[in-house]
């Protein structure tokens, strides 16, 4: 006998829906502490025989983030992503195949206040990636520190998140027989600093390592843009050349990541609040752009393919943006 379900009631939707966002900001702005918290106080415990299995499994495993990571299917499947996806809603765009026998790099833009997009399109399958791309397996880049922090790096991995270092993203790219993607947010933590409703400035303009990299692998460039990934938080005013920019800054070169002052709604109210707010995200992943191998490029190669790879993801943003209720006079601004 087969047992059907009632569909789930609006309103409890709409619950789950905050509800799974709320524990993925919590995931980024407070779980990382937490799992130290409790990897050290287990040490004080009758439990601290875990703390100290773990640190020699961490130990053992410390070049696992560099190694193309630990990826757990259950956990990129699980049904609190889609009620994530559908909180904003967010939309994977496929607008050229991807050949599975190939690697690519794909460019990831912008980065956003906590980079939403790129997470649940590259780390879940809420958005369908392998259905869309069948034969790739994806892998997102994020700052190493973060796969430093005990039982934390474990939940980063399960999902196909990388260390970003030159050695984690050369094992992804010259795996044999292809089927790899891997996600660079070229603009990093930096670009977070501009992330606002309306913005378009991408720190671009400078950024060459990662076509470097290309080159040297020979793996085609896809840019990727998403639409929407500034809207879903407001900043506090911090123009460059402001005190508060100048400490952001200094932070950002003693701890690595970047301190936005963002705000958005609430959980039970929709003034003020680190909730984002409900704005559809629509990331478009674009036509792969060859590249020649060649093991040490000179500057006016590396020069050339930057230039092409701007000119693409400029093509991709203005043949999208009237699908995506862009202002006709908005253009990309690179830095």
């Amino acid at each position: 006998m087969k047992v059907e379900f009632a569909p789930l009631s609006l309103p409890l939707q709409r619950r789950l829906q905050t509800a799974s966002v709320v524990q993925w900001v919590f995931s980024f702005l407070g779980l990382a502490q937490c799992c130290t918290a409790a990897f050290i106080t287990l040490f004080f415990t009758r439990f601290w025989l875990v703390s100290a299995l773990y640190a020699a499994w961490w130990f053992i495993d410390r070049e696992k983030p560099s190694k193309g990571g630990r990826r757990i299917h259950t956990i990129r499947n699980s049904s609190i992503w889609r009620y994530m996806r559908d909180y904003f809603p967010i939309t994977l765009v496929k607008t050229a195949e991807l050949d599975p026998r190939q690697n690519y790099l794909m460019g990831f833009h912008p980065h956003g206040v906590l980079a939403a997009g790129a997470f649940l399109n590259f780390c879940t399958e809420a958005s369908g990636f392998s259905t869309l791309f069948p034969g790739i397996t994806p892998h997102l880049m994020m700052l190493s520190l973060w796969f430093r922090i005990p039982f934390f790096r474990d939940y980063l991995m399960s999902g196909g998140l990388v260390s970003s270092d030159k050695e984690s993203a050369s094992y992804v790219l010259q795996k044999p027989g292809g089927g790899n993607a891997l996600a660079i947010i070229v603009g990093g933590a930096q670009e977070a600093l501009d992330a606002r409703p309306g913005s378009y400035t991408l720190l671009l303009k400078n950024r060459k390592g990662f076509v470097r990299l290309a080159i040297q692998h020979g793996t085609p460039l896809v840019p990727v843009f998403s639409f929407g990934e500034n809207d879903l938080f407001e900043q506090v005013r911090n123009p460059k050349g402001s005190w508060l920019r100048q400490l952001q800054h200094r932070l950002q070169q003693i701890m690595g990541i970047s301190l936005p002052l963002f705000h958005a709604r609430g959980i039970f109210q929709y003034s003020f609040g680190l909730i984002p707010y409900r704005r559809p995200i629509y990331t478009v992943v674009g036509k792969p752009i060859p590249v020649q191998k060649k093991h040490r490029a000179s500057e006016k190669e590396v020069d050339q393919v930057h230039q092409k790879y701007l000119n693409e993801l400029s093509k991709l943003f203005e043949e999208h943006k009237a699908k995506y209720n862009i202002p006709e006079d908005s253009h990309l601004e690179f830095i």
